[in-house]
């Protein structure tokens, strides 16, 4: 079965469809993976919570989650205001490998604690775990000229090793919108679990002091001497 050449013609006409790898690669990473780190970490908060995290791993733990999401932030920052190039590359694959250091450190901080990591926190684990390298595969894959110039050192590249602005910048309302959304879902559940860590262990400190200032001290156990007088009798 063969078309006429108008039915052909209109197919070509109507079905012609122009896509920007770029763009799409760019709403990829801004509706699905950043909400895919924005929701397992809003979970996560809620198991440190339930685990009470303050009475158990306390702020030690509560600063490795702290440091962990800076090590995401910072990439997705300049990711979102500058171009990729061998820089870039580099500050991401960075972050990507020491959040993953710091992954198996604060599971090691928690399993050695007080603190229950239940089969489901460890699930959620698994997610902002592996969306690093989802987005650094999606990046690679669109800018693998600048992997190459990465892999040569940044040779003949003058702008290698700088920081250059995006070329098509995202408009402010979107900068905004994903600055919203990391203040509510990122730095407030966070801040408010390292503040509570650093209460209860102000706490606690301050308990320990009172109960030591009530126990009695060495002198205070030992008998009491009684004097000796002695009565000359007339």
């Amino acid at each position: 079965m063969t078309l006429g050449r108008g039915q052909a013609d209109e197919i070509a006409a109507t079905g012609t469809t122009t896509v920007d790898v770029g763009d799409v690669t760019t709403r990829y990473l801004l509706y699905g993976l950043l909400p895919g780190w924005f929701v397992p970490g809003l979970a996560d908060w809620v198991m440190h919570r339930r685990t009470r995290i303050e009475d158990t791993a306390g702020t030690k733990e509560s600063l490795i989650h702290s440091l962990m999401m800076a090590e995401i932030g910072v990439p997705i920052a300049l990711t979102l205001r500058y171009e990729v190039n061998p820089l870039l590359l580099s500050v991401q694959l960075g972050g990507a490998a020491v959040h993953e250091a710091a992954a198996l450190w604060d599971v090691r901080t928690a399993v050695r604690s007080d603190r229950e990591v239940k089969p489901v926190e460890q699930h959620i684990h698994s997610f902002p775990e592996s969306l690093p390298f989802a987005a650094l595969a999606s990046l690679m894959c669109l800018r693998a000229d600048q992997v190459g110039s990465l892999l040569r050192g940044g040779r003949d590249d003058p702008d290698a090793w700088r920081l250059v602005p995006r070329r098509r910048p995202l408009s402010p309302g979107c900068l905004a919108g994903v600055g919203v959304a990391i203040g509510a879902c990122v730095l407030l559940p966070y801040g408010e679990e390292l503040l509570r860590c650093r209460r209860a262990a102000k706490a606690r400190k301050k308990g320990a002091r009172g109960d030591g200032a009530r126990r009695p001290g060495p002198r205070d156990r030992r008998p009491a001497r009684i004097k000796k007088f002695s009565m000359k009798g007339g």
